[in-house]
């Protein structure tokens, strides 16, 4: 998934989960314990500039992980 956007990225776990966005604010909320709205999500998505502690927090509700792969060796 070369240059795919957090966007794209949670939309489609979502849609791969049956989720809709408003389904998963909600359940964002819930886990948070606080209002996390529709429009929050999706301007946050829109601009890019979702934190990446909620992009982990979204994965998580969704019943992902988010990982690193090492590409190449790294010498040093």
């Amino acid at each position: 998934m070369d240059n795919v956007k957090a966007k794209e990225q949670i939309k489609a776990l979502a849609a791969l989960k049956g989720i809709t966005m408003s389904q998963l604010a909600e359940m964002v909320s819930e886990k948070l314990q606080k209002n996390y709205s529709l429009s929050s999500l999706s301007q946050k998505l829109n601009r890019g500039s979702i934190p990446y502690n909620e992009v982990m927090l979204i994965a998580d509700v969704l019943g992902f992980k988010v990982s690193f792969e090492r590409l190449e060796k790294i010498d040093f």
